[in-house]
């Protein structure tokens, strides 16, 4: 069993694809209608990325956040910075030495890079 993909419901579905391709390097995989709505599917190195509307009901009530494992955490903090992101939490090295730090996206999503020891 393994991971398919990462649901992320976005306001702004246009907004947060153009995020994850110009800052994080993911590509549109298709677009799929489901149930009246249109579904985008971005992938980068194995990691498959749904984007899908977010309904009036549900504004952003998940606790869920997206983690990328990454080689070189600075070299993320300095992408992310030179982009206007701005860190919400760390960077911060686990006891066990993997290193982490945490952005907000632009869907209020919580994205967190880690580089294991």
């Amino acid at each position: 069993m393994r991971i398919h993909h990462f649901a992320l419901e976005a306001c702004d579905m246009e907004r947060t694809k153009s995020f994850y391709e110009r800052v994080l390097g993911f590509t549109e995989e298709c677009r799929l209608r489901y149930l009246g709505s249109e579904l985008i599917f971005l992938t980068l190195n194995g990691i498959r990325l749904e984007l899908l509307p977010q309904t009036e009901e549900k504004k952003n009530t998940t606790g869920s956040h997206l983690c990328f494992e990454v080689d070189d955490l600075q070299e993320i903090i300095t992408r992310m910075a030179a982009n206007h992101i701005v860190i919400c939490e760390g960077p911060l090295t686990l006891e066990n030495g993997w290193k982490t730090v945490f952005y907000e996206g632009p869907e209020n999503e919580i994205i967190e890079f880690m580089q294991p020891q």
